[in-house]
């Protein structure tokens, strides 16, 4: 018997095909940017509370870097809801590593890798950024030319949720929400939260603004 096929079902089947090319699509993005295999998560997020082990991971892995890079290091922060009292997170110590030049992995990439880093992304058309992943612990090492403007955003977004709780606790609200979800990469998870990021971001901005 010839099956009918109604509007409703065209419309869902059409919808069906959208959403499977935007997550080709997406999927295709992040592979661009990937070293190696691009794993899908498929899973919600796990989020922690506020461990007081964070900040002592983060210098025992910034003394490892130190003595593998020396004075190649311009700067070493710890970065990410990790970095910030009482509010949760991952349980992935986040690292910014300043260097003259992220572009120019000759300089610092192999010395790492030497050292257990690997190398999972490289974002040329992001700052040049570069992420390591860490010999045996879980870090994200993110890696910037000195004058990347993600420097002072990464800081100046770290040192308001420090000092003002409010819009910590409202940043927490959106992660336990979004992390409630299944995401097919945590990417997703993280691009999601861009626009609590952002409207925080703008009354950090305005409060600077003010103080000059």
């Amino acid at each position: 018997m010839l099956k009918i096929t109604t509007d409703n079902e065209v419309d869902e089947l059409s919808s069906r095909k959208n959403r499977s090319h935007s997550t080709s699509k997406a999927d295709e993005n992040l592979q661009r940017v990937t070293v190696g295999e691009l794993t899908p998560h498929n899973a919600t997020i796990t989020l922690l509370e506020y461990d007081s082990n964070w900040p002592k991971l983060f210098e025992r892995e910034a003394d490892r870097v130190r003595s593998v890079l020396g004075n190649r290091v311009l700067q070493l922060e710890h970065i990410g809801s990790t970095s910030v009292l009482d509010l949760c997170a991952k349980p992935i110590i986040d690292i910014l590593l300043v260097v003259a030049d992220a572009a120019d992995e000759t300089t610092y990439a192999s010395d790492l890798e030497k050292a257990g880093y690997t190398l999972r992304i490289r974002e040329p058309e992001w700052f040049e950024h570069r992420l390591f992943k860490g010999p045996d612990a879980d870090i994200n090492l993110h890696v910037f030319s000195e004058d990347a403007s993600e420097i002072k955003r990464m800081l100046r977004f770290r040192d308001w949720l420090r000092t003002h709780a409010s819009d910590r606790d409202k940043y927490a609200s959106v992660k336990r929400n979004l992390a409630q979800r299944e995401w097919r990469h945590v990417q997703h998870y993280a691009d999601a939260k861009d626009l609590a990021v952002q409207e925080i971001m703008e009354r950090a901005e305005e409060f600077v603004a003010d103080e000059q």
